[in-house]
């Protein structure tokens, strides 16, 4: 029998991973990921407006959790890649959910934000 989680406590370790998906950086790298493996240059390219720093500090906190491996594959420089585990493809399902919302409701959101005054940027 697995054990029962409740988000919702102040205690509980599913907390954690709500952060850890949660976390600003987190859902592009995934996103990213979704093709199959790449390099830190590819990644950071790819994730528009990353700075090294987050994407490095993103990718650690990452494979720490399980959601993505990286692998040395030697050279010099060095040739290192970043691909998602099986844990971390789980994590398709649901962000491609998340985004598709996000991006069906920007109009409305944007709109919103406009009626409370808040300007959005771009």
């Amino acid at each position: 029998m697995s054990k029962a989680y409740n988000v919702m406590a102040a205690t509980c370790p599913s907390r954690t991973v709500l952060h850890r998906i949660g976390a600003r950086w987190t859902v592009f790298a995934v996103n990213a990921l979704e093709g199959g493996p790449m390099r830190f240059t590819e990644l950071k390219a790819h994730i528009c407006g990353i700075t090294p720093k987050a994407l490095t500090e993103t990718l650690r906190a990452m494979e720490a959790d399980g959601l993505l491996a990286r692998t040395d594959l030697g050279g010099n420089p060095p040739h290192v890649e970043y691909a998602l585990t099986e844990l971390g493809r789980s994590l398709l399902v649901p962000l491609r959910a998340v985004r598709q919302w996000a991006e069906m409701h920007v109009p409305d959101i944007l709109t919103a934000r406009e009626r409370a005054g808040i300007r959005h940027p771009g």
